[in-house]
């Protein structure tokens, strides 16, 4: 497959036109994720698709202002630098977010000229497919935009070690990306980008109004039934409002709603899959064995489906399983500190660095702690604030290379050097 030689400006109006598409088929591809994903529908129909939709807006504006620079040789040399695609991309998404980590990689490796094979993972397949039919009504030419469902390690091992393929986006589990690496790396060499797993940090401070607090904790958890990477699984909590914190949070998680994904009342779906299901519960198994003390949830919701109650664990150790891997479910370790020093300790006590989260009023508190954490995105009094030009991805064993913003945009371009001797120039 050959680059899109398609000018600039007319692959930016391809990419608005598939935009639209997108906008007019909202319904079916909520359901469509809904159906594969437990997703919920209401959700997808406002905030998922149309984001989706506005993330390839986003870089098509990015189309037309790739430039490289003009340099300022240090000798009779005249330089500049040329922005080019990549080549050919592969790209392997997750399950938990099939449209947005969809449009997160297609829509800048298009903008920078890329072509590409994607595929998405094997629980998810249907939105994929489907935005391809769009991309090919839009007028994206056959052959730029290929979606080849299957399985992690045929189709994902294929895309990992295929020698012509010249980079490889990944987004999925510290483990798998580490196959990905040493397939690149024993194959042509081909760069890669890595977002993979967390165990992400909320610290609260004793300034912090405890409502709002416990509101922002519980969302951090519980938002997409915990099948999030940036998951707010460890809350630190300050000991001044500590029991107050506890208890509104055990509150609000008792309130929290968990059913069918096409009901608009519903907070929270079923897990994915059976197998993460029982991984959940096995979880919350270690956490009892442990000596974690269950404040809330712990159980499976009903007895068809793939349901789990919100699940609270206090008094654990930092060293305990269910603190230090990442769970991906509504399982969330609740722990006390004193001291800004101690949160900072804490919060970085992980292998994992994807995000992470502070509440306080303290301007001086939020400088210091987001300056001190090891992590690619820190929210201050917010949490999931993502934004098509705020770039993300991780820090440590969270991965590398960011997705969303420029950043993003220049991971699928090569910058070329291009030198010319100047000859009896009056001016260097």
């Amino acid at each position: 497959m050959e680059n899109l030689l398609i000018p600039f400006q007319e692959r930016a109006k391809i990419m608005m036109k598939w935009a639209d598409l997108i906008d007019q088929n909202i319904e079916e591809i909520a359901a469509l994720d809904a159906i594969d994903a437990g997703k919920l529908y209401h959700w997808c129909k406002a905030v998922d698709i149309p984001a989706a939709a506005n993330t390839i807006r986003y870089y098509a504006g990015a189309a037309d202002k790739i430039h490289g620079e003009v340099l300022k040789a240090s000798r009779e040399f005249h330089a500049y630098t040329l922005l080019e695609p990549i080549g050919v991309v592969g790209h392997i998404i997750p399950w938990n977010f099939p449209s947005t980590m969809f449009v997160a990689k297609v829509s800048p490796s298009l903008a920078a000229g890329c072509t590409m094979v994607l595929k998405p993972a094997e629980q998810t397949p249907l939105s994929a497919l489907f935005y391809a039919h769009l991309a090919k009504l839009a007028g994206i030419p056959d052959g730029v935009l290929n979606v080849v469902p299957g399985f992690g390690q045929t189709a994902g091992a294929a895309i990992s070690s295929h020698m012509d393929i010249d980079k490889v986006s990944f987004t999925g589990s510290t483990e798998v990306g580490r196959e990905v690496m040493r397939a690149a790396a024993n194959s042509n060499l081909k760069p890669v980008s890595l977002e993979l797993g967390g165990k992400s940090p909320v610290i609260v401070f004793d300034d912090a109004d405890v409502d709002k607090a416990a509101g922002l904790a519980l969302m951090g958890i519980l938002f997409n039934k915990g099948e999030i990477c940036v998951a707010g699984s460890r809350v630190l909590v300050q000991e001044g409002i500590y029991d107050e914190f506890e208890k509104k949070l055990v509150e609000k998680a008792n309130a929290w709603v968990v059913g069918d994904p096409f009901d608009p009342k519903v907070q929270q779906g079923p897990q994915v899959d059976k197998k993460q299901f029982e991984k959940i519960l096995s979880y919350i198994e270690h956490g009892k064995k442990e000596g974690a003390t269950l404040l809330t949830g712990g159980k499976r919701v009903g007895n068809k489906g793939y349901y789990i109650e919100p699940t609270i664990f206090s008094n654990v150790k930092e060293d305990m399983l269910i603190v230090q891997d990442e769970i991906f479910g509504p399982v969330m370790a609740l722990m006390k500190f004193k001291t800004i020093e101690d949160a900072i300790k804490i919060a970085n006590n992980t292998r994992y660095g994807l995000a992470s989260g502070i509440v306080t009023k303290s301007l001086d508190t939020a400088n210091t702690v987001s300056r001190s954490i090891r992590a690619g995105i820190v929210w201050i009094n917010c949490y999931f604030a993502f934004g098509d030009d705020i770039p993300y991805g991780g820090y440590k064993m969270s991965g590398f290379g960011r997705d969303f913003g420029m950043e993003a945009l220049h991971k699928y371009l090569q910058v070329k050097s291009v030198v010319t001797p100047i000859y009896n120039s009056p001016w260097l």
